[in-house]
């Protein structure tokens, strides 16, 4: 039985784009297509790499230590703002609540800014100038993630990207992490995004993104040598620290009922002390992972049962792949990819021909988003998922033909505005994904808001009615009865499309 392309789009993809939905013979085929041919990543060109941002991020915080030294008498008010943004910590702008914040009377003040004033302030500070590069960098990753999902053409495959990057939530509001939640989905998920889930597991708990948002990066092996030394030398030692391991276990592959006891997290903390990120005193930072052995605890562990010999870096390494291949992943994972696009209560039955394909095949994600997309259960007419906010305004970008521009801060305080502040989860665990999150009355009337500033941006010059878009990107199975005679009278286009992006035919995931 053929499948509705519109459901394609709309269902597995990010929204149509107009026309979008009269290429291909066959929903699934569309799908299948997009996971055989790679995507281009153009969009993504020339940005930094962590290694790169690390060394800047370090020499930053080394000018602002000069500047400090330098200017020790007391501060004006503005003067500790400033330093207070500063210090230490790499303090990048808190983009989900700057905007709100600060309106626009104090635009002179973001970050960014090329102000005569700001290039004097830069010129007494250069660690200061570089804290707005940084900013500025940060802002040119986010804009490229939003450009990228606006105009893909492999947008199934960019939903699965997003998806990841949430399984693996890594959040900006932790300060040391702030700088590489992005540069972690470009560079830890993008690569194995149809890959093996073993590579994209190691590659994210490799990234300092999530080695400083759970702490693995001050781990130390309580009979370590670095703890040892600091024993014998009176001096305090930090000591083991489990926040990684437990969310490996909890939430990145068994899942909180996946069999794990409270030792096995102890074992898997200790097999992955040492793995860290660079510091500042480490004279060529080409890689921005390190495995320090002498903060790594020595001996063999015993995690789920098995024993796992001294092994450095591959200890833990072959920890993670036994998880990525343990039944308990295998469902964990199908339950939420199901969950994520077909229902929040998706049928047991799909989730467990998932899980079979991902074990049967080794672990291969592409295998298993071929057993989704090939069950007639994804394809249900009753299946249907709420949108959440970033996939809300994704879609609305892709049926407005909305261009998302360089500096993408309006789009970010959009996003936060709607509940989903880009990066910046409240836990781990990543954004919620059910209706009952997302459909508040607050929410609800947000969204409606937000359906008339994409409404006023679209072209209406170009000779297409609301109601010929509506079509083109929904498919004329929906688009029909009271909504069809609403975006037919519409007093203007630009109530039309307000009609369209706020309707539930737009809102739903059907």
């Amino acid at each position: 039985m053929s499948a509705s392309k519109a459901t394609a789009a709309n269902r597995f993809g990010l929204g149509a784009r107009p026309g979008e939905i009269d290429r291909g013979s066959d929903g699934r085929e569309v799908l299948l297509a997009q996971l055989r041919q790679p995507a281009s990543l153009s969009e993504f060109e020339g940005l930094p790499g962590s290694a790169a941002t690390m060394r800047s991020e370090f020499e930053q915080q080394r000018l602002n230590r000069e500047n400090r030294s330098r200017d020790a008498a007391p501060a004006t008010p503005p003067q500790a703002a400033a330093a207070d943004m500063a210090a230490g910590d790499m303090a990048a702008p808190n983009l989900s609540a700057a905007p709100q914040r600060r309106g626009r009377a104090n635009a002179a003040a973001m970050p960014g800014d090329t102000k005569p004033n700001a290039a004097a302030s830069d010129a007494d500070n250069p660690g200061q100038a570089m804290l707005r590069d940084l900013r500025r960098q940060q802002l040119n990753e986010f804009a490229a993630r939003y450009r990228h999902a606006a105009r893909t053409q492999a947008p199934f495959v960019e939903r699965l990207t997003q998806f990841w990057s949430n399984h693996f939530a890594v959040s900006i509001d932790k300060s040391n992490a702030r700088l590489y939640a992005a540069s972690m989905e470009r560079e830890a998920i993008r690569p194995h995004v149809t890959g093996r889930f073993e590579d994209m597991l190691f590659a994210v708990e490799t990234h300092p993104a999530m080695l400083r948002y759970l702490d693995n990066a001050v781990s130390i092996g309580n009979d370590s040598r670095v703890a040892m030394n600091a024993e014998r030398a009176n001096k305090p030692k930090r000591g083991l620290n489990e926040n990684l391991a437990r969310e490996i276990l909890e939430l990145h592959t068994l899942g909180v009922n996946g069999g794990y006891k409270q030792a096995d997290v102890t074992e898997l903390a200790r097999a992955i002390t040492g793995w860290s990120t660079p510091a500042p005193r480490d004279a060529d930072i080409d890689n921005p992972f390190v495995f320090r052995a002498n903060a790594h605890e020595p001996g063999a562990r015993r995690v789920l049962g098995r024993d796992y010999a001294e092994g450095g870096l591959d200890q833990g390494r072959a920890v993670l792949a036994d998880l990525a291949r343990h039944p308990a992943t295998a469902k964990h994972l199908s339950f939420k990819l199901a969950r994520h696009f077909v229902a929040d209560e998706p049928p047991p039955a799909l989730v467990d021909a998932m899980a079979k394909a991902y074990l049967r095949s080794g672990g291969d994600l592409r295998a298993l988003y071929t057993t989704l997309v090939e069950s007639p259960l994804a394809w249900a007419p009753d299946a249907r998922k709420f949108k959440t906010p970033n996939d809300f305004v994704i879609s609305a970008l892709r049926a407005g033909e909305l261009p998302v521009d360089e500096d993408a801060r309006a789009l970010i305080a959009l996003l936060a505005s709607l509940g989903q502040p880009v990066f910046t989860p409240r836990s781990p665990a990543g954004f919620p994904d059910t209706a009952a999150d997302w459909s508040s009355p607050d929410g609800l009337f947000k969204r409606i808001q937000a359906a008339q500033l994409f409404a006023a941006r679209v072209d209406a010059t170009n000779g297409i009615t609301p109601y010929q878009r509506a079509v083109s990107v929904l498919g004329s199975d929906v688009v029909s009865g009271d909504f069809a005679i609403g975006l037919r009278r519409a007093g203007s286009a630009s109530d039309g499309y307000s009609l369209l992006f706020a309707s539930p035919a737009f809102q739903w995931r059907a």
